[in-house]
């Protein structure tokens, strides 16, 4: 895999992640009334529509790609309110080109994922992938093949991301999480390891830094070394990422953050 691949592979395995502290039921942490589509009443979370996060991807010092964050709009999902969410990463070298756009419906009132759908260009390879999730079976269908079994509450990679943010995360204690849809990729582990001030350029921020372990090879894997920055506000927005591989390192730094209009960010 090269840099450019495997940097989204990290971003987005970064959220397929109880705790060893366990947050039994997070959604009771998030269950507070706020604006809002629709006849539910939506959780209150650090994002809404109008959200959009750029950054610059690196290979050492060197530029190689963007990525991008947005929440697009407002949508039902089979009759179901839910924010769609766009991921998105481009770049590469001469010789080989990324593409990748990962697209999210996370239902409103229960941050589950209804529907999740992938369309990668990466090289000469292209695959395009929809998965729709029902979290009340729990179950998830692949494009058109047959009915498979899921977890409550289902995340997908894009979803984790936003995900993550609602997390009450406290320095030296490690999470597990087992709401990835697929259940044969949980748990994923998050330890959060100190508090810091860095400079990106977007400004500079109080960040908390985690460390994310998946069950899986690649830059996230059990013994990896990679690690994230959110910021330590409200937004909890990802600011950083480090990794270490045998041939490098492959980093992405926030470039611009616009919030949602009822948002605000703590950049000085």
């Amino acid at each position: 895999m090269t840099p450019i691949a495997n940097l989204l592979a990290v971003v987005v395995a970064l959220m397929t992640p109880q705790t060893t502290t366990r947050l039994a039921s997070h959604d009771s942490v998030l269950a507070v009334p706020r604006h809002a589509p629709a006849r539910d009443t939506a959780l209150r979370v650090p994002f809404d529509v109008g959200e959009r996060l750029e950054y610059e991807v690196k290979f050492g010092f060197v530029s190689v790609g963007t990525g991008s964050m947005e929440v697009v709009g407002y949508e039902n999902v089979r009759d179901r309110p839910t924010w769609h969410t766009v991921f998105r990463v481009k770049g590469g070298t001469f010789f080989y080109k990324v593409d990748d756009r990962f697209e999210s419906w996370i239902e409103t009132t229960t941050l589950s994922s209804l529907r999740h759908k992938q369309d990668i260009n990466e090289g000469h390879r292209d695959r395009e992938r929809t998965f729709e999730i029902y979290p009340r079976r729990p179950s998830y269908i692949e494009d058109n093949k047959p009915e498979k079994p899921s977890v409550p509450n289902p995340l997908d990679d894009g979803s984790f991301l936003y995900f993550i943010r609602t997390v009450p995360l406290e320095v030296g204690k490690t999470y597990e999480f087992n709401r990835y849809f697929r259940p044969d990729r949980n748990p994923v582990k998050i330890t959060v390891l100190r508090r810091e001030r860095i400079k990106v350029p977007a400004g500079t921020f109080d960040a908390i830094v985690i460390q994310p372990s998946i069950k899986s090879k690649g830059i996230f894997s059990e013994n990896g070394r990679a690690e994230v920055w959110l910021s330590e506000d409200e937004n909890r927005i990802m600011l950083q990422m480090k990794s270490k591989l045998s041939f490098g390192s492959l980093n992405l730094y926030l470039k611009s953050y616009r919030p949602a209009p009822t948002t605000a960010t703590t950049a000085r």
